[in-house]
């Protein structure tokens, strides 16, 4: 048994420099003494339709044909089970695509690379901030493939006619736009409105909008103390404390307030951009299809996300998505370099496109298509952060609930703030 456990500890380590020889590039992709000692069929699970990136998988398996990489597509309502599933009754995937969101679920299901085998110098000089949600103090729990940016698209006609030049490039010019550009009848009821803030049911992404707001500020949400993941939602910076992003949030909900301009009895607010009665609205980069499709005759364009006056760093929210090495693989130094070899050849660009997203590589953000919107997908791709969000829906139900007390008074923001940080330790406890 100790000779065993002796082999198996020697296989790692090879493996592990391997991978250290790869990243670096002293080993060339695809070259023949990267392929020895490790090979065979690597199962690869995900939500992405086949026909999507059946070009991606071929191409690699092409390019680095000691492999036989297996994807296998699963449905995004059901993964989430389907894998928790399958990794219990020991027939799980070796790899799988994980998102920012489910990372902190799964972070005990997969094998976390320690920085001896990849170097968070490495992964930071490859890999675009929003990637480092995927960093914890042991290592690297997933390599990141493609990024999905927040971005404010707005409606050109409005500006246009409204004599409006540019879009406003801060939450303070935004502030300032909201009574222009808004329409209401005599009895204060809503008729077009420039921005969907402030409500919570009916503002697409307004978990997202929030968190976003309290990074600008320098808040990270989750932090990592001691090797345990803590909230600090409710901690000041330096220059902004908690309690009044969520009030400058909520303002634009408050018919008392200047920038009055959404409540919860108008239409969601992707919708409402789409019927042309919402000038700016916060979305991701792979809505722009979406976006199209539902009003092919609309004259929107987009700009990057409003930032704080006066802050030294742009700052945006952003969905990342990653490939991640089950701890459960019965063939875990091919999983791991297939890993590797996934998130640094031309899979990942491939990936990212049949998103619509940009990639998470470095590299492949330097050339930058030449069409109206993804320049700034790719710029707001670099600019991009995420949080460690330890449950979805449980985190959407604290957020929801810090707006909507506000909103009814039940609970000033200092008090909304303080109970949505002790519910999130609560997410957190394992």
């Amino acid at each position: 048994m100790k000779n065993f456990q002796i082999i198996i500890l020697i296989v790692f380590i090879i493996g592990a420099i391997v991978g250290i020889l790869v990243f670096s590039g002293t080993i060339p992709l695809g070259d023949k003494d990267n392929e020895e000692g490790s090979g065979g069929t690597v199962v690869l699970w995900g939500t992405m339709k086949s026909a999507d990136i059946a070009f991606a998988v071929e191409d690699f398996n092409r390019t680095n044909n000691v492999y036989n990489l297996q994807y296998v597509e699963k449905r995004a309502e059901t993964f989430d089970q389907d894998l928790l599933e399958a990794l219990a009754s020991g027939v799980g995937p070796d790899l799988f695509i994980i998102s920012n969101d489910l990372v902190y679920k799964y972070s005990n299901k997969i094998l976390t690379i320690p920085y001896k085998s990849y170097p968070i110098a490495v992964f930071k000089q490859n890999f675009v901030g929003a990637g480092e949600v995927f960093l914890n103090s042991l290592g690297a729990m997933a390599f990141p493939l493609a990024v999905d940016p927040m971005v404010m698209y707005y409606s050109r006609s409005m500006l246009d006619s409204n004599n409006i030049v540019y879009p406003p490039e801060t939450w303070d010019q935004l502030g300032a736009l909201a009574p222009v550009l808004g329409r209401k009848d005599e009895s204060r009821k809503i008729l077009k409105s420039a921005v969907a803030l402030g409500q919570f049911s009916n503002v697409r992404h307004a978990k997202d909008i929030m968190a976003m707001l309290f990074m600008q500020a320098g808040n990270p949400i989750v932090a990592e103390r001691s090797g345990s993941f803590i909230s600090v939602l409710d901690q000041s910076t330096a220059t902004y404390n908690p309690e009044a992003i969520l009030e400058a949030y909520t303002a634009f909900a408050n018919p008392m307030k200047e920038v009055y301009s959404w409540n919860k009895s108008l239409q969601n607010s992707q919708d409402a951009f789409s019927a042309e009665n919402l000038v700016f609205y916060f979305g991701y980069a792979t809505e722009l299809r979406s976006l199209v499709e539902k009003n092919p005759n609309q004259n929107f364009m987009v700009a990057p996300m409003p930032q704080i006056p006066g802050s030294q760093a742009k700052l945006t929210f952003g969905r990342v998505t990653g490939v991640a090495v089950s701890s459960a693989s019965k063939n875990l130094n091919s999983a791991f370099l297939v890993a590797s070899l996934l998130s640094t050849s031309n899979f990942g660009g491939e990936f990212a496109k049949a998103m619509g997203a940009a990639p998470a590589r470095r590299e492949l953000l330097t050339a930058t298509p030449e069409d109206s919107y993804q320049p700034v997908f790719y710029s707001s791709a670099l600019i991009a952060r995420s949080w460690l969000d330890p449950s979805p829906i449980d985190s959407n139900e604290i957020f929801q609930g810090m707006v909507e007390k506000v909103l009814s008074n039940n609970l000033n923001p200092s008090q909304a703030i303080r109970e949505g940080s002790s519910k999130l330790n609560l997410l957190l406890i394992r």
